[in-house]
């Protein structure tokens, strides 16, 4: 049996999804959390369970102080430590800031970063406690520049995402690495809702100079990397994996 162990958030579809298969493939034994979708949990835990290792999966609101405690109090019963923690889950949003209300605003605030803070919270002990371990945050373009299709309200969860996280790598260091990955446009079923047909796949794909959208499988790649030891010398870091989009 393997002696790493991963939780990630959102796990049970999209990018969190395709991380917690990447990190199975590798031999890690995995948590991770789901909001509503039990069935599409159900079948992640399924796919791991095939690649040979220990799955444990349970419900987590990340917005709520006490779904978080009561899930890793649970992850802390089936795992010694934690290696590596993904924080993955979040919304996403749209509107534009005039017709955004204050309670949409705090939702969003909320779920994408205070649940990072309140899940890495409550994870550090299980992270203390392993041999070597790391953070890795799933930030966003949006947090990297205004020039994207998202609300305002996201981009700045997204940015704050991106300040905690190097601010972490200097608090929890040498211990701990703390890492984020910042996506664009990634073919996840969320996106695959405004790219429904072959002509806006291709307009979507045009503002990349790869010509491509990302899979969710490309961005599980790079968490795996930075969380890993293949990177051991690298924390504070954000990842840009955009196709060259804003960079080139």
């Amino acid at each position: 049996m393997s002696e790493n162990y991963v939780l990630v958030t959102g796990g049970d579809r999209g990018i969190g999804r395709a991380t917690v298969l990447k990190f199975a493939s590798e031999g890690f034994n995995v948590g991770f959390t789901y909001y509503r979708r039990r069935d599409e949990a159900v079948e992640t835990a399924k796919q791991a369970s095939e690649k040979g290792v220990e799955v444990f999966y349970t419900q987590m609101d990340v917005s709520d102080e006490k779904s978080v405690a009561k899930a890793l109090n649970e992850f802390s019963n089936k795992f010694p430590y934690l290696n590596v923690l993904v924080n993955n889950a979040g919304v996403f949003s749209i509107s534009r800031f005039e017709d955004t209300s204050i309670e949409e605003w705090e939702r969003i605030i909320k779920i994408n970063l205070t649940g990072v803070y309140l899940v890495t919270k409550y994870s550090l002990p299980l992270l203390r406690k392993a041999p070597w371990a790391s953070i890795v945050n799933v930030a966003s373009v949006a947090g990297q520049t205004g020039n994207v299709f998202a609300s305002a309200a996201y981009c700045a969860s997204k940015a704050g995402v991106i300040g905690f996280t190097r601010r972490l790598a200097v608090e929890l260091a040498p211990h701990i690495r703390v890492n984020a990955v910042a996506p664009s446009f990634v073919e996840t079923d969320m996106v695959k809702e405004f790219i429904d047909t072959p002509e806006k796949r291709k307009r979507v794909a045009e503002l990349h100079p790869l010509k491509d959208i990302a899979k969710p499988e490309d961005i599980a790649n790079a968490i795996y990397f930075l969380a890993t030891k293949e990177s051991r010398f690298i924390t504070g870091q954000i990842l840009s994996i955009n196709g060259g989009r804003f960079t080139c």
